[in-house]
C-alpha cells in the first residue's frame, strides 16, 4: 500500500511519529503535516498567502498551513501517484460527537475523502500521549484489515473516525461500529487582559456529554472499546428539504 499520513498536532507530534513508525513496515508512507499545532482548524484552506513546503531530516514534509492544506498540497503538488489510503493522527485527545466539526485531524482525512481516496482519522481518548504506541498498534491493525479487504463492503472512498482509549494494547477491547454522540453547548469564553490592560478572550472548554447512550462513540470508549464511526459530508437536511419544497410549491 501507499499511504499518506498527516495530522493537526504538527510534524513533531509523538502521535504522528508513532503512527508513521507503526505503518512504515507494512506500507510505502509519505508524511505531510503542519509545521505547528493546528488543532481546531477544521477544514480550512489557506487562501490569503502562499504556502511553503519543507522537509525534515527524517523525511517528513511540513507546511506552514492547515491539515487540509497539507493533504491538498501532498496530493496535487508533492506525490507523483495517488495513495491507496490517507490516515490522520494519532491525535492528542478525543474527536467524538460534535468535536468532529472542529477537528483538524478529521479534516485532514476529509480532504482525502473529497479527492476520492479512503481515509481514516485516529485519535486517543485522553491528552498527554499516554500509551501512544498502543494506539499506533491499534491503528496499524485497522489499516491491515483495510488492506486485506475487510472494509470492501463500505463506500470506495470511505471516511472513518476512530477513537482509541489510552490503555495498554492487551487491555483495549475490540472495535465497535458507533454513531457520533452529542455534546451540550460549549462553555463561555474566558475573558482576561493582556500586559497592556486590553481585554482578550480564550475560547472556553467544549460542552459536556449530552447524548452518550449505547451505540455512541462516547459510550463505546468509556467501556474500553475502540470506536469506529463512518462519516459523510452531505449536510443536506433531507426532512426539512421536503418541507421546504412544500412551502415553495
Amino acid at each position: 500500500m501507499k499511504i499518506l499520513i498527516s495530522n493537526d498536532d504538527g510534524y513533531l507530534a509523538p502521535g504522528l511519529i508513532a503512527l508513521a513508525e507503526a505503518l512504515a513496515p507494512i506500507a510505502d508512507i509519505v508524511v505531510v503535516a503542519p509545521d505547528s499545532n493546528r488543532s481546531g482548524s477544521s477544514n480550512s484552506l489557506t487562501l490569503d498567502r502562499p504556502l511553503s513546503v519543507y522537509q525534515a531530516a527524517n523525511g517528513f514534509y511540513f507546511i506552514n498551513g492547515t491539515p487540509s492544506d497539507c493533504v491538498h498540497i501532498a496530493l496535487t503538488g508533492i506525490m507523483t501517484s495517488k495513495p491507496d489510503l490517507i490516515v490522520s493522527g494519532v491525535n492528542q485527545g478525543q474527536n467524538m460527537g460534535d468535536d468532529t466539526l472542529y477537528s483538524g485531524t478529521v479534516a485532514a482525512a476529509t480532504e482525502g475523502h473529497l479527492f476520492g481516496i479512503p481515509a481514516i482519522a485516529f485519535s486517543q481518548l485522553d491528552k498527554g500521549w499516554g500509551e501512544i504506541k498502543s494506539a499506533a498498534r491499534v491503528a496499524r491493525d485497522i489499516v491491515e484489515r483495510c488492506a486485506e479487504g475487510h472494509f470492501a463492503h463500505l463506500a470506495e472512498n470511505f471516511l472513518l473516525n476512530v477513537n482509541i482509549p489510552n490503555m495498554p494494547y492487551e487491555q483495549i477491547k475490540p472495535a465497535l461500529a458507533t454513531r457520533l454522540g452529542k455534546r451540550h453547548q460549549s462553555e463561555a469564553v474566558i475573558k482576561t487582559q493582556d500586559p497592556s490592560g486590553r481585554d482578550i478572550y480564550w475560547i472556553g472548554p467544549c460542552g459536556g456529554q449530552k447524548d452518550a447512550g449505547e451505540g455512541t462513540d462516547f459510550h463505546a470508549t468509556a467501556l474500553g472499546h475502540v470506536s469506529i464511526t463512518p462519516l459523510q459530508i452531505d449536510l443536506t437536511h433531507n426532512t426539512q428539504l421536503a418541507a421546504l419544497k412544500k412551502v415553495l410549491a
